[in-house]
């Protein structure tokens, strides 16, 4: 097809609606093509011998009941599926042996896709398990018939998420630690130094029925937020962008507040607006000078990259990172850029990502013949390009990426997740502990 012919195509006559479903339908796919069959993991990444991602896990479960909703798998499938990943966390081992699935509730954040054991030494990690959790209840609260498979989901869900002890993982204090290994015991490192992804985890942490941890950690992460200034924008800061989605996955925070949302006075769903905002600025102003940034190309986060690498380019000394948490506009930088964070940020900025993903999709659909879905990242900057005029491409897809698109997507057109989530009183008990009041919350018993 024509070059010109192409771009008009995918740019101008594509509706919204439809650029969208088929977006969201080729997300979908990994978490057919990457599961494995007989235990229900899912793989982290497409590259070979990949562990599976207990947080990938999570995601994949609220991805399912999408694909129910849109049609692209029935019921009967879905539900299969989630059994069957619900039914070996349950069975799977949890202790304090070096080579168990998980222990206390929590699981490693890393798997071996075939057996099912922790992967190269990773940590329990509670912000990966809190994921998970909120997928299972997600499919606890969707799967409401009253026949013996989903009455097995449900009790399944119950245990699994009850189980969970959150107490524990706050080893004396207030506020949750990162982790646990059976070689060092708990993280250094805590969820109390700026905003960040915690709340999905400080939610179920607090609604919890079985092992709750009290409001003074949540209180505690609060008064560690940043109130900054970027663009003549006012925001609670964090830099990469994906942090301000990851929790409002479920959590629809829009018009309830707590105490950091009633001393600013915005709440959690438009201070990602107001994030978005900046890295769309950020792009425009393109202040180290990188390729392709502006109005269609922005959206930094946490992402694989090209490096680690040094070069000079057009006489600028350049270094490039590979994995790390990229963000704006205070940095790290390095000219890599994340599409599907751009189109993870659609219910907060829909015309500026409607716009960013007609470019992107029109692009690849120029390079490669067919829409593939987004790219995880590129890199126009880095100088070892190839033939492709968008430079460095991550030669993977990630379902930590995947997920979130398909998610996103669905809650600006349904708000599917935020519905079903809403059912849920642990979380609705969660978000009181933590002081939000107002909204939608104060029309639930």
């Amino acid at each position: 097809m024509d070059v010109i012919l192409a771009l008009k195509y995918l740019l101008h006559f594509t509706t919204d609606s439809e650029i969208l479903q088929r977006l969201e339908r080729e997300t979908f796919d990994y978490f057919i093509d990457e599961k494995n069959c007989n235990n229900g993991l899912i793989a982290d990444k497409t590259e070979a011998g990949s562990p599976s991602s207990i947080a990938v896990i999570g995601l994949s479960i609220n991805v399912y009941i999408i694909g129910v909703e849109r049609g692209y798998i029935s019921r009967e499938e879905a539900r299969g599926r989630i059994l069957q990943t619900l039914r070996f966390l349950h069975s799977s081992q949890q202790g304090p042996e070096p080579d168990s699935t998980g222990y206390m509730g929590f699981y490693y954040h890393f798997l071996n896709m075939q057996t099912g054991k922790r992967m190269w030494e990773s940590e329990l990690s509670t912000i990966d398990t809190a994921i998970l959790m909120a997928g299972i209840l997600t499919a606890r609260h969707y799967f409401t018939h009253h026949n013996e498979e989903e009455e097995e989901l449900r009790n399944l869900g119950d245990v699994l998420y009850e189980r969970v002890d959150w107490d524990w993982a706050r080893n004396g204090a207030a506020t949750l630690t990162h982790g646990w290994t059976p070689e060092k015991g708990f993280c250094e490192q805590r969820w109390n130094n700026g905003y960040s992804e915690a709340h999905i985890l400080y939610i179920l942490a607090l609604g919890s029925p079985t092992h709750p941890i009290s409001e003074a950690g949540y209180l505690e992460w609060l008064s560690s937020f940043e109130w900054k200034k970027a663009y003549d924008i006012e925001y609670l800061y964090a830099g990469p962008l994906f942090i301000h989605q990851m929790s409002q996955l479920w959590l629809d925070l829009r018009g309830i507040s707590d105490s950091i949302n009633t001393k600013y006075g915005i709440d959690y769903f438009e201070n990602s607006c107001r994030a978005v905002l900046v890295h769309y600025r950020y792009a425009l102003e393109n202040p180290m000078g990188f390729r392709r940034y502006g109005k269609y190309v922005w959206g930094l986060t946490a992402s694989d990259g090209p490096g680690p690498a040094t070069y000079k380019v057009n006489g600028v000394q350049r270094t490039f990172y590979d994995y790390i948490a990229r963000g704006a506009p205070y940095g790290p930088d390095d000219g890599t850029i994340s599409p599907w964070v751009c189109v993870t940020a659609l219910p907060f900025a829909p015309k500026l990502v409607l716009r960013a993903a007609r470019f992107v999709l029109g692009i690849i659909f120029l390079l490669f013949g067919k829409n593939k879905g987004f790219q995880a990242s590129f890199n126009a900057t880095f100088p070892k390009r190839g033939d492709n005029p968008f430079g460095w491409l991550s030669p993977w897809q990630f379902g930590l990426n995947r997920g979130p698109v398909v998610m996103m997507i669905e809650n600006y057109q349904s708000e599917l997740t935020w519905t079903i989530f809403k059912q849920c009183p642990h979380i609705i008990s969660g978000l009181r502990k933590a002081g939000f009041s107002g909204g939608w919350l104060e029309q639930v018993k």
